[in-house]
């Protein structure tokens, strides 16, 4: 992902969040909002059911206390008849007549037993007992309205009741009269926009419906308040729903549901206020909209910005990153034109520095590798040179002495002689050859190879010594991957690198052992490992192992591993060793399949015509810190 796209997206995200959190707070307090000003008037329209009620009250208490007035004359003429004996039934229909003059819902009368004397709404009551009027303690005449159950012919209502009792002697006469809580009682309300009140009267155990009383008409889904008004009626205390009537959301409507208690603190009936959320919901949609709105013109905004600021920041750190390219594949000189006075300007000043030094420091390092190229080879060639030096000199002093001696005698040591300063002769040539091998490595000429085939030659080139007579035997074992794809190397080259690395693990096990040699495909990278059951190696002696002019053989000049690294890392390979002392040693060979182009040091030199075998040019031979680079 490109740093443009990654701006882009930054910017964008940022935008979203805040976009987002905004809308987010301004929503969750426009409902806050709401709700806070939905209890005001909430608290407002159950006040004015509570005064509604109350007047309702005083209503029905004038009225009874009307009736039951001891100054009225036909009032105490049917107490004073009744406590004298009088057959009650003459008075069976009085409460009819005294109901519609005095405008009651609901009117009983009854003696000093309970016993109903007259009923207005339900005359066939006529001597059920009212046992509630009978409560010890009760002073009727001083107790205040309340609500009540009234059995009428067809079912149950409720109404605002008052009591009042004439007392003639030992006799008493009690007047229970109130007006019904119906539509009528909810139509004196005038609810503030936006909210309705609706009553439902408890006179079953479980929820009817058909109770439930809307001054506006009938109530739609009724029995989606069910919840709420059982939650209620249960808890003898407020409760909140909110119920959405349709998919709309604008169709939700939160209620209160608050108890009405009768004069035994039983719930007698349930107000519901009802408040719609239509406002609330339009307004929170419209800032939704509008946040939507923001949100997209500050998207639009953030990606014209990031583009800018991309294009203001990525093309001089493009630049940068082409320069380190170019320093990276060799050209030292490389400077960036960065025109710009911020942090950027001050990077590529920076950049232009830091190559400068480099090129100065490369320039400082390749003279002092000359030098140390010089004395290595020096320190070397005195080394190899100095033993065969010494049996030289002493045969020609041998020569000197022998020729003061007769001729005879002269004659046998001038044959020994010779021969001995051929031996030495061959052993100088042998090791000035082996320098010049090491400091003309060609450069590699690649050509489509088969991998497999080319171990197996490089195997096959030692199958005399796996089982040679007088030598403990050694067993090859092949792992080869026959889908690998042909590689593109040098077959020559890399039959002498696989050569010396299983000469190597040959040298590896005098006392005979295994040979694996396995062969598979890696990450785009065909693979070779060769593993021997040696002596192993320790972490010190494989850290130097592919160091030029060392090595851990009694007569071996150090050159093998060396030159197997130069042709590995020539196809840009890699190689690595792993060895575990008494165990065993594992070389390991990554070469690409499509190798790069090669660099152009590499083939210059390989364009210069070798030295002679008798002229090794010093300069040519690799030191420890160059073959490492190679």
């Amino acid at each position: 992902m490109s740093f443009r796209v990654k701006l882009a997206l930054i910017f964008t995200v940022t935008i979203v969040v805040a976009v987002t959190l905004v809308t987010w707070g301004i929503s969750s307090y426009t409902q806050k909002h709401f709700e806070e000003l939905d209890q005001p008037r909430t608290d407002a329209l159950i006040q004015q059911f509570q005064k509604e009620f109350a007047q309702r009250a005083d209503e029905a208490t004038a009225r009874v206390a009307a009736i039951a007035d001891p100054d009225s004359q036909a009032t105490m003429t049917m107490a004073i008849r009744l406590s004298r004996g009088t057959d009650p039934s003459e008075y069976v229909n009085d409460a009819t007549g005294l109901a519609g003059s005095y405008h009651l819902d609901y009117l009983d009368i009854a003696g000093s037993d309970g016993s109903i004397i007259s009923s207005f709404e339900y005359p066939a009551r006529f001597g059920y007992k009212l046992d509630w009027l009978l409560e010890p303690g009760v002073d009727w005449n001083s107790t205040r309205p309340f609500l009540r159950r009234i059995e009428l012919p067809n079912g149950t209502a409720l109404a605002v009741t008052s009591v009042r009792v004439v007392e003639v002697g030992d006799k008493k006469l009690y007047f229970a009269g109130g007006l019904s809580v119906d539509k009528n009682f909810l139509a004196a309300l005038v609810p503030p926009p936006g909210m309705r009140a609706m009553f439902y009267p408890v006179l079953k155990p479980e929820f009817d419906s058909a109770a439930l009383i809307d001054s506006n008409g009938e109530v739609a889904q009724p029995d989606r308040l069910s919840r709420v008004i059982e939650r209620a009626s249960r808890q003898a205390a407020p409760a909140e729903e909110t119920i959405q009537w349709t998919s709309d959301p604008a169709s939700t409507e939160s209620f209160h549901a608050i108890p009405q208690m009768g004069r035994q603190n039983q719930v007698l009936g349930i107000l519901l206020v009802g408040s719609s959320r239509k406002d609330q919901v339009a307004l929170v949609n419209f800032i939704r909209t509008l946040g939507v709105l923001v949100g997209g013109a500050g998207i639009l905004l953030g990606v014209l910005v990031s583009v800018w600021a991309a294009a203001r920041i990525s093309r001089p750190i493009a630049e940068l990153a082409t320069g380190a390219h170019a320093v990276a594949a060799g050209n030292w000189n490389t400077r960036v034109d960065v025109r710009s006075s911020d942090e950027i300007g001050e990077l590529a000043a920076s950049f232009n520095d830091m190559t400068r030094q480099l090129a100065s420091q490369r320039d400082k390092l390749v003279q002092s590798e000359r030098v140390a190229a010089w004395r290595e080879l020096a320190r070397r060639l005195a080394h190899e040179l100095k033993n065969p030096l010494f049996p030289l000199q002493l045969t020609i002093e041998n020569l000197q002495r022998a020729r003061q001696q007769s001729p005879e005698q002269f004659d046998e040591v001038f044959q020994e002689s010779t021969a001995t300063l051929r031996a030495e002769l061959e052993n100088l040539k042998t090791v000035i050859g082996r320098f010049s091998d090491f400091s003309k490595m060609p450069a590699p000429q690649l050509q489509q190879l088969n991998l497999n085939e080319a171990v197996r030659s490089a195997v096959r080139v030692y199958d005399a010594q796996f089982s040679a007579v007088g030598r403990p035997t050694i067993t090859p074992e092949l792992y080869l991957d026959e889908s690998l794809p042909p590689i593109q190397a040098d077959p020559d080259l890399l039959h002498r690198a696989l050569c010396n690395l299983v000469l190597n693990s040959l040298d590896a096990m005098p006392a005979g052992g295994t040979l694996t040699v396995r062969t598979a495909s890696r990450n785009g990278a065909a693979r070779v490992q060769i593993s021997d059951t040696g002596t192993g190696l320790t972490p010190e002696e494989c850290d130097r192992l592919f160091t030029p002019y060392y090595t851990t053989k009694r007569h071996g000049t150090g050159l093998g591993l060396a030159v197997v690294q130069s042709v590995v890392s020539d196809h840009s390979g890699k190689i690595s060793v792993e060895s575990v002392p008494g165990t065993g040693t594992t070389f390991s060979i990554e070469l690409p399949i499509h190798p790069p182009k090669r660099s152009t040091a590499r083939t210059d030199r390989a364009d210069h015509p070798d030295p002679p075998d008798d002229e090794v040019a010093p300069a040519a031979i690799e030191t420890p810190e160059t073959a490492v680079k190679n």
